[in-house]
């Protein structure tokens, strides 16, 4: 029984990027909860990253905000950002936001939240969250909700009105761990919450991968760690990060 049924639950909206619309309509636009029509949500397509589909819905999220007026009465309103390949099952929109209840009760400074994500460096390394990934279960032991200082990007919630955004320089990768980092700086918090999901990816798991794949993303990883380098080491959902350019050995492949 969630302690605080006596307050509204927070409010969600989503936004999503489109690549490749099958995809979108085989997985996230059949969820229940998106289809039944109360919750808002969007989809982008042709983004250059995953800040220019995210942004514009938070500002315009925040602009709601600030009209509605006595924002001390207002549900707190988190806008979701799900990737196209995500099923979210029955009642996953009210089981998320029963867990951002309950963790906002537990760290009041929260304001990114997510399903899956670790805390730690190589074999410190903790893993937090409960989802199927691409047909596998991974129901990590850690207890939910916890904090964390990654976050996977297959879905990542932003508290609106924290003042946070996504950043365009972080392409499509590394923008859940930066929204993390970001918001420790500002003194917040994010944390891994319990409502499962299934992610449907079909990026390549093992080599070799497509060369366009490893472009873009050690693209993405070089900003990411030039502009963290004095966070590292970490560690994210698919790379452990020592020092600049170690995603990048890392997408050279196995020697030998």
């Amino acid at each position: 029984m969630n302690s605080n049924t006596n307050l509204a639950l927070p409010t969600l909206s989503f936004v999503t990027g489109v690549s490749q619309w099958d995809v979108l309509l085989r997985n996230l636009a059949r969820s229940p909860c998106l289809q039944s029509g109360h919750l808002k949500w969007s989809a982008v397509c042709n983004a250059k990253s995953a800040a220019d589909a995210f942004n514009p819905a938070l500002i315009a999220a925040e602009q709601v905000l600030q009209e509605s007026g006595d924002h001390q009465t207002q549900a707190d309103h988190w806008l979701v950002w799900v990737h196209q390949d995500v099923f979210l099952p029955a009642g996953w929109d009210f089981q998320f936001a029963n867990e951002l209840q309950s963790a906002s009760a537990i760290w009041p400074t929260l304001a990114v939240a997510g399903v899956y994500g670790v805390t730690g460096f190589g074999e410190q390394i903790v893993r937090s969250g409960h989802v199927l990934d691409r047909g596998k279960l991974l129901k990590e032991p850690t207890p939910l909700p916890c904090l964390t200082n990654s976050l996977d990007e297959l879905l990542v919630a932003v508290k609106v009105g924290s003042g946070l955004r996504m950043d365009a320089a972080m392409g499509f990768d590394f923008y859940g761990t930066d929204l993390v980092l970001l918001s420790q700086q500002k003194g917040l918090q994010a944390a891994v919450l319990d409502a499962f999901c299934e992610h449907w990816s079909d990026t390549p798991g093992d080599w070799p991968l497509p060369q366009n794949l490893v472009q873009r993303i050690s693209t993405n990883a070089h900003a990411f760690e030039k502009k963290w380098q004095q966070a590292l080491p970490l560690s994210t959902s698919c790379f452990d990060i020592g020092q600049p350019g170690d995603v990048a050995k890392f997408l050279a492949g196995p020697k030998g």
